[in-house]
């Protein structure tokens, strides 16, 4: 346990972004997986809407600093290169 008044206030400020953060995540991922569960049951309106989502929250954590711009900008293209395959075959 820290004994300095500042880091024990970090420590209180890290468990909260962290929360805030994991949250964030947790959101990436379901908007993803309900992307690619509505193109698996071929739904071709209901994937957009769900990819669109999706992009929503790459754009949203990667404002907010949980990711790095990049990386959402790979997850989106990759996502939708998966979708676009699904909805394809």
């Amino acid at each position: 346990m820290a004994n300095i008044k500042s880091q024990i206030k970090r420590n209180r400020q890290n468990e909260r972004q962290n929360e805030r953060n994991r949250a964030v995540r947790s959101e990436m991922k379901t908007r993803a997986k309900l992307a690619i569960a509505a193109a698996e049951a071929g739904d071709v309106d209901a994937a957009n809407e769900a990819l669109v989502l999706a992009q929503k929250r790459y754009d949203t954590a990667a404002t907010k600093g949980v990711i790095k711009m990049n990386t959402a900008a790979r997850r989106k293209s990759r996502l939708t290169a998966q979708v676009r395959l699904i909805l394809a075959s």
